[in-house]
């Protein structure tokens, strides 16, 4: 027997322990390819895996409690009050541009009002909790962290740094929090109610 056949032996029978300790222990490594000939234990590996999978999923989702009628998660709250700060600065910035800087123009109106309204009615509807504004929130919230990623790495000071940081920790752990409140926002009812 040449080398090469050896080494292709020696290689058949890891897979094939390793296959059968899989099947012993239970727990099938997820996305784990074994190739067994013969014996279609490459299926039955790839079943159980898919089902460990869509067990997590379906716990996952079973753990979730639907929001009662009026309810708001806290954290949709906080984006809520968030908008509505955002809005209320860019009004008073917008009015008090000639006497807080005085030597640069003005910006446009136009974008000034597009940013209010987009981002109060995102406050509008973080406040009646909708689907729709906890995804559009998010979808800023991670504007945000891109952006901050790139100030931090171009900083030109320390304090520029620490607040690029800040603000992307800060839109990280908003972004991280409103997941579940918008898993609970987009669910009608409980799973297997109908």
């Amino acid at each position: 027997m040449g080398s090469r056949e050896r080494k292709r032996a020696e290689r058949q029978k890891r897979k094939t322990r390793s296959a059968e300790r899989r099947e012993t222990s239970g727990e099938p490594e997820v996305g784990a390819t074994a190739s067994v000939s013969g014996n279609g234990a490459e299926g039955d590996l790839k079943a159980r895996a898919e089902s460990v999978s869509e067990r997590k999923d379906r716990e996952a989702r079973e753990a979730l409690e639907p929001l009662e009628e009026g309810e708001r998660p806290t954290v949709v709250t906080v984006g809520a009050v968030v908008c509505t700060v955002l809005v209320a600065l860019s009004i008073l910035g917008y009015a008090l541009w000639d006497v807080l800087r005085p030597d640069e123009p003005r910006p446009e109106t136009f974008g000034t009002v597009v940013f209010v309204v987009l981002i109060g009615a995102m406050a509008y509807g973080l406040w009646r909790a909708r689907y729709w504004a906890v995804l559009g929130f998010q979808s800023t919230l991670v504007l945000v962290i891109i952006a901050s990623a790139l100030n931090l790495i171009s900083a030109l000071s320390v304090f520029l740094a620490i607040g690029s940081l800040i603000l992307m920790a800060g839109a990280g752990a908003l972004f991280y929090f409103m997941i579940k409140a918008w898993a609970r926002i987009q669910m009608p009812t409980r799973p297997g109610e109908h």
